[in-house]
């Protein structure tokens, strides 16, 4: 007969679940460093690019979303796990390919940054744990990207990724990207405009690719942890995803 442990102390999940809030307001400040080296507002970056581009976007990341999906999954077969830093080192280098030749180059380079991000998801939900085999593993490695992206203000839309659960299968996960790729096309797309900033563009590149992946790393951790924490405690996921909206919307606590 299998020995369940038992669950965690309270004192414990409640010090865990502090620690989630706090990863989730750190992923808030990764796309600064972008800002501050392009000199502009996210809101007006998407602007910049041809409107033939911006026209395609959201065919471009479904498209992008759908290859990364086969491609990462499969990496795992000759690239073992990979500590976080070596994704962001990855992917900064691509990045600073990418913005090389401008808009051109940054169009071939999306798919294969997408590839890493979703790679460096599957890698954080193995650290938690979890089987980047399964189907509802690899499905929620996708809902990853469905957070609002490091250059967007936090709406709290970022948080309905946590909580939305249904049975996992092929429709439903080319639903899933159908929902997720509109969002996730936005981010690309300021991503784009980012690496044709002209002089800066292999820099703009690196540093948004950096900054891109630790926010997604940082999320996917958010995600699987509060997962974890769920089984641990042996409490329902969705109470524990309420008590972290909660902490995470209460004002923070002025010092004493």
């Amino acid at each position: 007969m299998e020995i369940l442990d038992a669950p965690i102390p309270p004192a414990e999940a409640a010090q865990r679940l502090e620690a989630l809030v706090e990863r989730h307001r750190r992923a808030a400040n990764a796309g600064i460093e972008v800002l501050n080296l392009i000199g502009g507002q996210a809101d007006g970056l998407i602007e910049r690019l041809p409107p033939a581009v911006r026209g395609r976007l959201a065919d471009l990341t479904d498209s992008a979303l759908n290859t990364a999906m086969s491609a990462a999954h499969r990496s795992r077969g000759v690239v073992a796990d990979s500590p976080g830093w070596m994704s962001r080192t990855l992917s900064t280098a691509m990045g600073a390919w990418g913005g090389m030749g401008g808009l051109p180059t940054a169009l071939v380079e999306l798919p294969l940054t997408v590839t890493v991000l979703l790679r460096a998801i599957e890698d954080v939900a193995v650290e938690h744990g979890f089987d980047a085999a399964e189907p509802g593993v690899r499905y929620d490695c996708i809902k990853v990207f469905a957070a609002a992206g490091p250059l967007d203000h936090d709406d709290g839309s970022d948080l309905a990724f946590l909580s939305t659960r249904m049975a996992v299968t092929g429709t439903a996960m080319k639903a899933l990207i159908a929902r997720v790729a509109p969002r996730l096309a936005t981010v690309l797309g300021q991503k784009l405009a980012a690496q044709t900033v002209p002089i800066l563009g292999a820099a703009a590149g690196a540093v948004t690719n950096y900054a891109y992946t630790g926010y997604y790393q940082q999320m996917a951790h958010v995600h699987f942890g509060l997962r974890r924490l769920a089984i641990d405690a042996d409490r329902p996921h969705e109470a524990v995803v309420a008590e972290f909206r909660a902490l995470l919307e209460a004002p923070p606590a002025t010092p004493g």
